[in-house]
């Protein structure tokens, strides 16, 4: 997988880039995480990259033509399956999302900032537009880290235990059953006694009630949907 990220602040992007599962993916050559100074692409001697809106709003909007031109050269060297916007009123992020994502091979993904980008760049360019939740930041850049980190991590072999990703919270629209770890009793507080009997087919049983327990106790809009 190749991921292309379009930013005005790469600098945001170095620390999730280039630590833990982003970076044990790239070193194992099975993703490829690129970032994109948009203003490499601005325009004039100021290399601007963004102006006034018309009809008079306030705040400022990234200008069509730098975003255009860098995702026009990255086309060239390249065919993307899709091009994301990452915007507060895109479809809203799941695990579902994640998974169809991770099977692509090439991805660009534009950062949003200031007030947004120019209409006609979400009408000709823009595939796929994501939200990671009903909030505004300052840019897409936290956005985009969080959507590459859910994506890069289901990559076979990034993950050493391969199955791990696959019994996550929302894989199967259920939140994750409570886990525990040694020592087997602390403070006068026990793991529960089924789960170090050694009859796995109780604990699944036991794990899978308690997943829908919780899900109905702190997401019950997950068993709605």
């Amino acid at each position: 997988m190749r991921i292309d990220i379009i930013t005005v602040l790469p600098e945001l992007l170095h620390g999730p880039v280039n630590q833990s599962i982003l970076k044990r993916a790239s070193d194992k050559g099975l993703a490829q995480i690129h970032v994109h100074n948009l203003r490499d692409f601005g325009i004039g001697n100021y290399k601007q990259i963004d102006d006034k809106i018309y009809g008079g709003n306030a705040g400022m909007v990234m200008m069509i033509e730098p975003i255009v031109n860098c995702i026009e050269s990255l086309q060239k060297e390249r065919t993307y399956d899709e091009v994301i916007y990452m915007t507060p009123d895109g479809k809203l992020f799941d695990q579902p999302t994640a998974n169809r994502l991770s099977l692509l091979e090439n991805i660009i993904i534009l950062c949003g900032h200031y007030k947004g980008i120019d209409q006609r760049i979400r009408e000709h360019f823009i595939t796929m537009e994501i939200s990671i939740g009903n909030y505004v930041l300052t840019g897409g850049e936290l956005a985009a880290a969080v959507v590459s980190d859910a994506m890069v991590r289901l990559i076979p072999g990034v993950i050493s235990d391969e199955t791990s990703a696959l019994t996550d919270s929302f894989q199967d629209g259920l939140l994750s059953p409570p886990i525990y770890t040694r020592p087997a009793e602390y403070r006068g507080w026990k793991v529960p006694d089924i789960l170090l009997s050694g009859n796995f087919a109780e604990i699944e049983k036991w794990n899978d009630h308690q997943a829908l327990e919780r899900t109905l106790k702190l997401r019950p809009d997950l068993l709605e949907e």
